[in-house]
């Protein structure tokens, strides 16, 4: 995916799900995405629970489905 094509936005966990996803709530409307752990993220053992503030990457194909690539 080409850089123009992605978005980064700040969120809050919600939920846990199972298999790492995660239900996000995005900070500048509200907007509820399905995000699952970035690779790194699972590498170094980041733990991630409901209430963190995390930075979230979508496609903008696919605006309800991203990827958790930073803890705040």
């Amino acid at each position: 995916m080409r850089k123009e094509e992605i978005q980064i936005y700040e969120a809050e966990v919600i939920e846990s799900l199972p298999n790492g996803f995660f239900k996000v709530r995005r900070l500048d409307n509200d907007a509820l995405i399905l995000s699952y752990i970035s690779g790194k993220i699972r590498r170094n053992s980041v733990r991630i629970v409901r209430g963190d503030k995390v930075k979230i990457e979508v496609s903008r194909y696919d605006p309800t489905r991203g990827r958790i690539i930073y803890r705040l």
